[in-house]
């Protein structure tokens, strides 16, 4: 057991009794201190050491694909949260993200492409960099971009692990000099499984290349309207969730010399969600709650701290935000504990309404008649559950 969690286990018992339920409301400031001196330190998942979960996202950003883009934006957390559900063994498989742009002329590269993450859990990151993009004209070269992803992203050696690749653009899947069939059937040798997503009428992107794409590389062939406006549907639990990433923000403590960025980046990324909807804002917080996908070791203390229970005795003074500078060694393990308590409690509070939340919109969706799967996300999100099954993941 590391130190981090022995005194996650003393904040616990600080006082004895039933702690009240956790409320995360913005004045809700006592009762959220009786909760983390009551903390309690089950794991909210048993996080799987052994195997991940990758997912490439290939995306052409030529002149008409601003839609496209859009829906990306939308639906990057809903995404996030389907891939949350997914169990191996009972256990919760490590999230990675990874992003590429390709069909921009902007692009200095013979190919037009361009990796914008690497897989990582720096969701943040994905996010910045996603909102970041801009459309510009150019040529879609789809057998280039997927043997860059599938050669040069650091894809997990792990059977187990499942690895996919989803490119959506509108052009002819075998445009290029660089043959589709060919880097797919080695992706796929690789245990990496390709998606293809086309823009347009079903029969278009067939008569295309692209359901050719997806049947050689294992995956599921999808067409979208890339214009259509995701629907929100909103619910009774969306402001208390709203209300808890507030409260899961003050959770994390910054170190570094770049902490205090990175923490103004992920406030940057919650307001990037909220202009998309508030619903999209919640899906941003519910990903925020998860554990096997969002983490941020490389300038949280408490994140650093659970991986490492080391670090903070090896640390340097310069490295700590104002707040815990002067104080000692058991000071600093003392105060993370603590953060590292309530941000169990808030993330399970966070998960209970979301379970409810995901249970009002399905029934919401079963009275309107549709389930709305005429979009990037949903696309995304549907193969993800069937390949899951077929690879012995469950929901």
């Amino acid at each position: 057991m590391t130190t981090l969690k022995i005194l996650a286990i003393a904040a616990a018992f600080l006082n004895s009794g039933t702690s009240p339920a956790i409320r995360c409301s913005k004045n809700d400031s006592v009762n959220t201190a009786l909760a983390v001196q009551n903390a309690s330190v089950s794991p909210l998942n048993t996080i799987s050491k052994d195997n991940k979960i990758q997912v490439a996202l290939l995306l052409d950003t030529s002149n008409s694909m601003d839609g496209l883009i859009d829906q990306a934006k939308s639906r990057l957390w809903n995404i996030v949260n389907t891939l949350t559900t997914l169990k191996y063994n009972g256990q919760a498989p490590q999230v990675e993200i990874a992003l590429y742009e390709y069909g921009n002329d902007g692009i200095r590269d013979e190919n037009y492409i361009r990796q914008v993450t690497p897989l990582t859990q720096d969701l943040d990151l994905v996010s910045e960099k996603l909102f970041a993009l801009r459309t510009n004209g150019g040529s879609e070269y789809c057998g280039a971009v997927i043997r860059d992803a599938s050669s040069n992203l650091n894809w997990d050696g792990n059977e187990k692990s499942m690895k996919l690749i989803y490119i959506a653009g509108n052009e002819p899947f075998n445009q290029g000099r660089i043959d589709y069939k060919e880097v797919i059937s080695k992706a796929k040798n690789k245990n990496i499984y390709t998606n293809t997503i086309f823009c347009g009428s079903r029969e278009e992107g067939i008569q295309n290349y692209w359901q050719n794409g997806a049947t050689a590389g294992g995956g599921k062939y999808f067409n979208i309207d890339s214009d259509k406006k995701v629907i929100y549907i909103e619910t009774p639990y969306d402001i208390r969730i709203s209300e808890c990433n507030s409260k899961l923000n003050d959770t994390y403590i910054y170190y570094g010399n770049h902490g205090s960025e990175y923490k103004l980046k992920q406030i940057a990324q919650d307001k990037n969600a909220e202009v998309q909807s508030v619903s999209n804002l919640v899906e941003r917080t519910v990903s925020k709650s998860k554990k096997n996908a969002y983490k941020n070791e490389h300038w949280d203390l408490v994140d650093k701290a659970e991986k490492d229970d080391r670090f903070i005795a090896n640390m340097k003074a310069s490295e700590l935000p104002d707040e815990l500078k002067g104080k000692s060694k058991e000071e600093i393990k003392k105060a993370v504990a603590l953060k590292s308590a309530e941000r169990e409690k808030i993330q399970r509070e966070i998960e209970e309404l979301s379970k409810k939340r995901q249970t009002y919109i399905d029934n919401e969706m079963k009275k309107r008649g549709t389930d709305d799967s005429d979009d990037l996300g949903k696309a995304i999100e549907s193969s993800i559950q069937e390949l899951a099954r077929k690879n012995g993941y469950s929901l």
